[in-house]
């Protein structure tokens, strides 16, 4: 069973400023962290991808016009929630893909303290087949 383990800026235990505003090593024991457990489910054979994004404030809006695309600008204060990144997961069961969601949760944020980040865990339906 294929999971997507979603993580968002702004779900997070406490008032955590943005990665941008954390000390130096901070980041760099976050990202260890992450790296860590990314190697542990690859050797497990549990990671199918893992991917981080940048910031909400690079992040694009694309909206369809009658004309050209509608391209805007973030961030915008009610996106504070915005996907920092995924993992996508091959487990034998939905408690497992939770269990690593929890791992996650624990990524330490600024002076080591979890963040207690909040993990949106979703099942991966399959590829879309064109109907015929």
């Amino acid at each position: 069973m294929k999971f997507m383990l979603l993580q968002h800026y702004g779900r997070v235990e406490g008032d955590v400023p943005p990665m941008s505003q954390w000390a130096p090593e901070d980041v760099e024991a976050h990202i260890k962290f992450q790296m860590d457990l990314n190697a542990d489910l690859r050797e497990r054979g549990e990671l199918v991808e893992a991917q981080a994004l940048t910031g909400p404030e690079a992040a694009k809006f694309v909206l369809a016009s009658d004309g050209a695309p509608i391209v805007t600008d973030g961030p915008f204060a009610e996106s504070k929630e915005l996907l920092a990144g995924w993992r996508t997961v091959d487990v034998e069961s939905e408690a497992r893909a939770l269990e690593i969601a929890a791992q996650a949760s624990e990524g330490p944020g600024p002076k080591g303290v979890p963040l207690r980040q909040q993990i949106e865990v979703r099942q991966v339906m399959g590829p879309i087949e064109p109907v015929e």
